[in-house]
């Protein structure tokens, strides 16, 4: 396979782990980044970008990271917090008004990044292009009743999470989530992330190699059908009028490199590149835990955090305090605010793990036996 390899000393294994993956014959082809406070110690890309492997990928490759997009989303709508432009313990109603119809007036801006809405996705069908604009997506959702009492359990939202983060970005800033992404975060620090995709970038992008099996959701209740299991839970994902979309739970297309840096954020007291994006305070509050139990929606006991997942489980390393979220097909970020650490992985290979990826399990474990 082609291969970029750059590691700090101290961390070969993490390369001799990378490698055996793409040996093994689990990847088509993959990228792992990880920072230490601020400075890249470890950077991977290897494989190809297409099933015919004739385009190899290289460090610049982008990638659709699905839900590992959700935590930068978040983070754009804490930089909005710090500026005083949004309450997180506000209602969602506060700055949108709609949303309150059928009794959702009372949930609160956390309780819905903590997937606690009750909206996981539509029951009743709709024009599954919808999806593809947010603003009229934004107005069908906020019509919606809830499919449990807010704020009473949580189930994951798998896409209306994003139209909810960004319609409150819209609102309160009055650019859209993608162009303050591009403008404050991702354009200032020279970070290859990007909500809504320009088609400039479009020969750049790894072709997906879907899994070859559906995961195992358990037994479908009425919110896992609703999320996942109609013919209008998701659009067309792939082509250009998806990628263009800003969809903040969904279509992030990035690389690893520019995973590590944005988690980084979450693990660096609110720093990006040296600059103080979000207060301590503001990080605070959105990383600590406002959801454990039994998920609704994905057939776990999860810990949320405002819009980032608590790592009582384990799968982003042995820190408590461990930050992350991981994407369909097997991507993930990580923060780790005790050793100032975050990595990101990405791929084109998916698997139908929704959650703990192998490949992504070995990298991780590969990685923390380098630091004990």
């Amino acid at each position: 396979m082609t291969l970029h390899a750059e590691v700090a000393p101290g961390f070969e294994p993490v390369l001799e782990a990378f490698r055996a993956l793409h040996d093994e014959g689990m990847e088509l082809g993959s990228a792992f980044a990880v920072e230490i406070g601020g400075r890249r110690v470890v950077d991977l890309a290897g494989g190809w970008r297409d099933r015919e492997r004739t385009l190899p990928w290289t460090p610049d490759t982008l990638v659709p990271v699905y839900s590992t997009t959700k935590p930068i989303g978040v983070l754009v709508l804490a930089g909005l917090v710090g500026r005083g432009l949004v309450d997180l313990e506000a209602p969602v109603a506060a700055l949108w008004p709609e949303f309150g119809a059928h009794g959702k007036d009372r949930v609160t801006i956390a309780q819905a990044l903590a997937h606690q809405a009750g909206v996981p996705g539509f029951a009743e069908p709709i024009d599954p292009a919808l999806w593809l604009d947010p603003p009229a997506l934004a107005r069908a959702l906020a019509a919606l009743e809830p499919m449990w009492e807010p704020g009473t359990a949580s189930g994951y939202h798998p896409l209306t999470h994003g139209y909810i983060v960004g319609e409150l970005a819209r609102r309160a800033d009055g650019r859209t989530l993608g162009t303050i992404l591009r403008e404050d975060w991702c354009g200032p620090a020279g970070i290859d992330f990007h909500i809504g995709t320009p088609d400039a970038l479009a020969d750049r992008i790894a072709r997906i190699e879907r899994p070859k099996a559906l995961p195992n959701l358990g037994e479908m209740s009425p919110p896992r059908v609703a999320a996942f299991a109609t013919r209008w839970a998701a659009p067309d994902r792939g082509g250009a009028e998806w990628r263009r979309a800003e969809i903040p739970s969904a279509n992030g297309h990035c690389t690893a490199r520019a995973v590590a840096s944005l988690y980084a954020v979450w693990a660096n007291g609110g720093r990006l590149a040296g600059r103080d994006m979000i207060s301590s305070a503001v990080l605070d509050a959105f990383s600590r835990e406002r959801w454990q139990g039994e998920d609704l929606v994905l057939p776990f006991r999860l810990s949320w955090a405002a819009g980032i997942l608590r790592n009582r489980a384990g799968g982003y390393g042995p820190g408590p305090r461990t930050l992350g979220h991981s994407g369909w097909g097997g991507s993930f970020g990580l923060a780790d605010p005790d050793r100032g650490l975050s990595a990101g992985y990405v791929m084109n290979r998916q698997s139908n793990a929704l959650m703990g990826d192998p490949r992504a399990r070995r990298l991780v474990a590969a990685l923390y036996a380098c630091l004990d």
